[in-house]
């Protein structure tokens, strides 16, 4: 697969073969390839909490809330849950390129993931009392982001923009999901 098909099918996954989960060793290797994505100042302030499967996972899972522009699917359903849990955590005082460090570090994780047939869902919706509470997340630190993961169970696919602009994902009578996005001609403003 070459690059820009890798970035085509690293969609957000929300299902997943939960009878077949992702290990500790899988886990390392994806915060491994975040290590090495590029840092502000190359200070490489963030952390990462691994979440195995297991009781852990389960609560954690408990913790977040999926896809809220499909209203009549309340998340993943037993037997489609992630199988495992990447807590990014940067420091409380982080600056604004923390930020950007962050998205770094998760889109790496996600590409990395995808291409190995796994499925990574970007999480900002999770209760953030509680999470860090679950995790021992230490002091000074806060949960930035929370990727689920395992190996995907759902197809997502590209689809044009629809004529009316709407930019909501869908899913088909098959279960497709269907991620629209804009043309390059109407992103790119100008060319020199």
């Amino acid at each position: 697969m070459n690059f820009k098909e890798l970035v085509e099918a690293a969609r957000t996954c929300r299902r997943f073969e939960e009878d077949k989960p992702l290990n500790m060793a899988d886990l390392d290797w994806l915060a491994d390839c975040a290590r090495m994505a590029p840092s502000a100042r190359n200070a490489q302030e963030l952390r990462f909490i691994l979440v195995g499967p297991g009781e852990t996972c389960q609560k954690l899972f408990s913790l977040t809330r999926w896809a809220g522009a499909l209203k009549d699917w309340g998340g993943p359903h037993p037997g489609e849950r992630p199988t495992a849990f990447i807590a990014v955590l940067m420091p409380e005082s982080g600056k604004e390129l923390l930020c950007y460090d962050t998205g770094i570090a998760c889109q790496t994780i996600q590409l990395a993931a995808t291409s190995r047939g796994w499925g990574c869902c970007i999480i900002q919706a999770f209760d953030h009392k509680a999470a860090p509470e679950l995790l021992g997340v230490p002091e000074g630190m806060k949960i930035a982001l929370v990727l689920g993961l395992g190996v995907a169970k759902e197809k997502r696919v590209l689809a044009p923009m629809p004529a009316d602009g709407s930019f909501g994902y869908w899913r088909d009578a098959e279960g497709v999901h269907h991620v629209p996005k804009r043309p390059l001609d109407e992103l790119v403003l100008k060319r020199f």
